[in-house]
């Protein structure tokens, strides 16, 4: 039994293909669903931004990663991806953070890259990606209230490439310690309609993946 609406669910889904395989047709194929579910967006790799703004025509947002999937770039590079992927097209920017710099407790640092890649997105929709399966408990906290601090729109927990994807845990603490209107994305490893329906009655605004999109498929729920 679902408590949300599926309709309601999928308007919070970023129906994503970051594979390192992905070819075109695999892309055309979630850009199709995205338009027939009517999904928050496609989160595409930065080589397909293009062909998917042309192919979507504005019907569906366009978003992509940046400093993916491990956050190390620098940040000119990573701004010089987000001023790329934006010129062809993207609406919205994942963005890695510099997981290093937040072992070091280095958190200005962060706070000083989220906010000049902001500056290159401008109106565009940033989402901050923190790998939460690479945070102990305090550094979650912190990092929570260095994103709500910042300028970006979204706090999100994972790459989709750690050793894990997102968890409850993870959500209850960033529902906890963000504040300014940040918003939450959960992604990775969400596998049914279920999880989904929780992640977002925790406080996710936006889930990352591919599979709830399928399951409404093969399930025949629309």
């Amino acid at each position: 039994m679902f408590y949300l609406d599926i309709k309601d669910i999928l308007s919070k889904v970023d129906h994503t293909l970051l594979s390192p395989t992905a070819t075109w047709e695999e892309i055309k194929i979630i850009c199709d669903d995205a338009m027939k579910y009517e999904t928050a967006s496609v989160c595409v790799p930065p080589s397909f931004v293009s062909l998917c703004a042309e192919y979507l025509g504005g019907k569906i947002p366009v978003c992509t990663v940046i400093g993916f999937p491990n956050g190390y770039n620098t940040t000119e590079i990573k701004c010089l991806e987000a001023e790329a992927a934006i010129n062809d097209g993207a609406d919205e920017i994942d963005m890695v953070i510099n997981q290093g710099f937040v072992k070091s407790g280095e958190y200005d640092l962060v706070l000083n890259e989220i906010n000049k890649v902001k500056n290159v997105c401008g109106d565009k929709v940033l989402k901050v990606i923190v790998e939460t399966c690479n945070l102990d408990f305090e550094e979650k906290v912190e990092i929570s209230e260095v994103v709500a601090k910042s300028d970006a729109d979204f706090i999100k927990t994972s790459t989709g490439f750690g050793k894990s994807g997102a968890t409850f845990e993870d959500i209850e603490i960033f529902a906890a310690n963000i504040h300014n209107n940040t918003k939450i994305k959960a992604a990775g490893g969400i596998t049914s309609i279920e999880d989904a329906e929780k992640f977002i009655a925790l406080g996710a605004d936006r889930l990352g993946t591919s599979r709830i999109v399928k399951l409404v498929k093969e399930q025949g729920l629309l």
